[in-house]
């Protein structure tokens, strides 16, 4: 009768193997689980928010039972485990420092209220939309560089937590959802500068009103939690008269992902509201006009040069 080796039959029943199965087993269970409970449970939730939070949760509830299932498996060498977890801490510590400073950058960021996803945000040099915040990185889809104004050029990035120790973090839409966005507009001298201001005000409302009292309650709140002023959120008009024209600023605010499309709104209204004032109100520009030099007459004096008569 064929016998196992001895090492092969003190392996196989030892109990440590038996639970490092276990172990591998039982995180193997929990991983189909949580796959077909993603399957299953998210094409039925609607809305993007409520399906990504969903998700992440499940995951995390993931990681939570089979943290438990080691716990619970190991019990017994847990305490035997003290020393030698204590002796390669501060080695892996320090291996592992800037992992470690991530972690912990994950945990300012869900605790201290840094930013959510959904948020606009400025890390580390790169702007754009926070997709996903995992335990390590943050996820934006980047706006601008090659593409002008507040569009998406393609580019996912993704920004190590330990960011937000060491640089500031800009948010476009943390307690006040909204951001104050300029647009110059330069008038032509002898044109009626009260009906441009008038045209300038009236554009600036239709086209941003709706805004006003969301963006109104908004700074209310702003102003209850922080040591910070009231602002006016009402369209305003400024005028500066320049060497080349007179120069008008209107100031608004505006939904931070509707920055572009607004301005092209205003500008749209703006000119032909210009236009239908039959020249009373006129847009200016640089330009140079050449015009005509005056006439000279030349009367070039003769010299008397080897002997001949030669004009210069």
């Amino acid at each position: 009768m064929f016998e196992l080796p001895s090492f092969v039959h003190t392996w196989l029943f030892d109990p440590v193997v038996g639970k490092i199965v276990t172990v591998i087993i039982g995180i193997i269970i929990i991983n189909i689980l949580v796959r077909i409970s993603r399957r299953t449970l998210l094409p039925r939730i609607e809305g993007i928010d409520t399906r990504y939070r969903f998700r992440k949760l499940i995951g995390f509830m993931g990681m939570l039972v089979g943290f438990i299932l080691i716990t619970v498996v190991f019990s017994d060498r847990l305490g035997n485990l003290t020393v030698a977890f204590g002796v390669a801490g501060a080695g892996i510590a320090f291996a592992l420092q800037e992992v470690i400073a991530s972690i912990a950058g994950w945990a300012a960021i869900s605790v201290g209220g840094f930013y959510s996803v959904g948020d606009r945000v400025q890390v580390g040099g790169i702007v754009g939309d926070v997709i996903d915040i995992g335990i390590l990185r943050t996820t934006v889809m980047e706006i601008g560089q090659w593409v002008k104004a507040d569009l998406y050029n393609g580019r996912i990035v993704r920004i190590a937590n330990s960011f937000v120790f060491k640089e500031p973090v800009f948010n476009y839409s943390a307690d006040f959802h909204f951001l104050w966005d300029e647009i110059t507009v330069p008038v032509k001298y002898g044109s009626d500068y009260h009906r441009a201001r008038e045209i300038l005000l009236a554009i600036a409302q239709e086209q941003v009103g709706d805004y006003i009292p969301h963006a109104q309650k908004d700074w209310e709140q702003m102003v209850k939690k922080f040591m910070i002023e009231k602002a006016t959120v009402e369209p305003l008009v400024t005028m500066v008269a320049n060497d080349n024209w007179i120069e008008f600023t209107v100031r608004y605010v505006i939904d931070f992902k509707k920055r572009r499309s607004t301005k092209d709104a205003l500008f749209t209204k703006i000119l032909d509201a210009f236009n239908a004032t039959d020249g009373a109100v006129s847009l200016a520009s640089a330009t140079f006009q050449l015009v005509d030099a005056p006439t000279f007459t030349v009367k070039l004096a003769e010299e008397k040069l080897y002997g001949q008569n030669i004009p210069t």
